[in-house]
Order: structure tokens, then sequence, then C-alpha cells
């Protein structure tokens, strides 16, 4: 049987990170892109040169055009300008759209029958700049967001709890910014709603400390942003649409009535399988989280506006 192939459209510390992943899970043969001249040649080297140490049998090559990504299954585009301290998400959505139209649109020349997986910022809106521009399907386009903004919430959860990060379950609702809607009310550790095991105001800093976990992370590095977590998250729905393994998890998917929204990105829960976004779950919300989260979408909405898409 043939392997799955993942690409990843830029090999800064994103997509290099993923590539990192990706063949730690063999989940397939990996190609690794960029416009740099030797960058992702040598990092895909140096991966492949990893492999008899780690023990995964998979081939990783780097390239400069979208030849050897032909027929890939996922792509993983992390392409684009990352973060700097005092810039938000949406700082970047200029110079990000016309790179990740670009990445969309060869990916999707190459590969017509690929999952597209987001990581670029600002998030959503590159997503709807990524679908317009590969003329996919909506359940073929989905971002990475909703993973990383609730695994931060579960680690700070887990920190303040002493517990294993495994026994917190949680989601994050909305965009990827600063509006982003964590769900307490959806929050359990060991099964035990977390209302009753923290006091509101503990629990309302931490909600806020997910919101800002990008920027913290920003500002620590001062010269670029995460990606240790990012790289994971586009991983971990890489392996579920390629394992169809039919996955529960917070993703950016497109809205088309759920919710009450259409055309338009945000994390929702979703199931992920072969198909991609194979469902939408619509979960029930008080009018304080029905506030938060129109607010949210609309801050999308206002991204996705400026992209000109």
């Amino acid at each position: 049987m043939a392997r799955k192939k993942i690409s990843i459209v830029g090999a800064g510390n994103v997509g290099a990170t993923a590539a990192h992943w990706a063949a730690s899970k063999e989940l397939g043969d990996i190609v690794l892109i960029d416009i740099v001249e030797g960058l992702p040649q040598g990092k895909g080297l140096d991966l492949m040169e990893a492999s008899p140490v780690e023990g995964y049998d998979c081939n990783i090559v780097g390239a400069n055009d979208y030849v050897a990504a032909a027929n890939s299954d996922i792509f993983i585009i992390p392409a684009g300008v990352a973060r700097k301290p005092g810039m938000s998400r949406d700082d970047l959505i200029n110079i990000n759209t016309k790179i990740v139209a670009d990445c969309a649109k060869k990916a999707a020349e190459c590969s017509p029958n690929a999952v597209l997986i987001i990581v670029s910022n600002p998030l959503d809106a590159m997503c709807y700049v990524a679908l317009k521009a590969s003329g996919f399907p909506p359940n073929r386009v989905v971002g990475m967001s909703g993973i990383l903004d609730s695994s931060r919430f579960k680690t700070f959860i887990a920190m303040e709890l002493g517990c294993s990060v495994k026994d917190v379950s949680t989601f994050v609702l909305g965009g990827h910014g600063d509006d982003m809607v964590p769900l307490p009310s959806y929050t359990t550790a060991g099964g035990i709603p977390i209302r009753q095991l923290l006091p509101e105001e503990k629990i309302q800093a931490m909600v806020q400390r997910a919101r800002s976990g990008g920027a913290e992370i920003v500002n620590l590095l001062k010269t670029g942003s995460a990606f240790y977590a990012p790289s994971a998250s586009a991983v971990q729905m890489a392996e579920a649409i390629l394992k169809d393994k039919k996955r529960i998890l917070p993703c950016a998917a497109y809205l088309q009535g759920e919710y009450g929204y259409s055309g338009v990105f945000t994390s929702v829960p979703v199931m992920l399988g072969a198909n991609g976004v194979e469902k939408i779950f619509e979960v029930e919300l008080n009018e304080d989280e029905k506030a938060l989260f129109a607010k949210s979408v609309q801050s999308v909405r206002n991204l996705i506006a400026v992209t000109g898409m």
C-alpha cells in the first residue's frame, strides 16, 4: 500500500517542526516546500538522517516548487510572516493574504484531492483566502486554531490543579484572536466540572491567559512566535484525517448556517475524518457566551473584508 503524502508549505519553525512531529508518528512521506533555496532541502535531509536513530520509516524531501508535492493527501500551510512583539495577528493580513492565496492555488493545482490545513495568521481570514484561492469545497479547508487555543487553556488548568493534562477536557470557540471564546461551562478535569474545582476568579484569569497565550510567547521569544504547539496541533489534525479517525476537535471550519452564521470561518467542534470536516457540532451556549461568540465572528468578518477575496 502506498504511503500517504503530507506536504508542508513553509520550512520555518512551524513547518519544520510539523515535519518532525509527522515523521515521528510515521504519518507518511513528507515534502517540505519553501522559496528559500536550500532551506527545505537541508531541513528535510537533516530529518531524514534522524530516521535511523528514531526508527521512523518515511521519505522526507525539500523543494522550492510544488512538483514533488503532486498528489499529496494533506497540505499543511504555515507559510507567511510570523508575529513580532507589539504586533497583533491582524497586522499580518496584507502580506499573508498574498502568500496564502498563492500557496493554496498551487496546492490545489498539484493535488486536487488534498485537504488543506491552514496555520498562517490571521488564521480564520487565511482559511477564507485559501478556500477562495483553491476552489476546494469547504470541508477540505480547515484551520488549526481551535486545537491550539484549547491546548493552551488545558495547559493552564492542569498547571493550576496540579493534575495530568490528559484529564482536562475543554474547547475554545471563535476566531483565533483576542476575541476567542474559551468555555468554562464545557470544561472538566477527570469528568468533574471545572467550576466545582476552582473559584471563578481563577477560571477567568486562565480564560484571559488563553486569549493572550500567543502574545505571551511572542513577548518572551522577542524574535518570533510559537511553533511547537501550533505545529503539534496541525499534525493532530493531519493524523485524524489521514487515519480517518473521526476525532471531535475544535477547528476553524466554514459555517453555512451553523450557530446562525454563514460565509465565515471560525473555531467550532467538528468531526475530522478522511473527508476533512465531516460534521460541525452545534453546542448550546448561554446568553453571555452567544454574545462573546457573536463579537468574535464579527472580528473575523472584518478581517475577511480586508483580504478583498
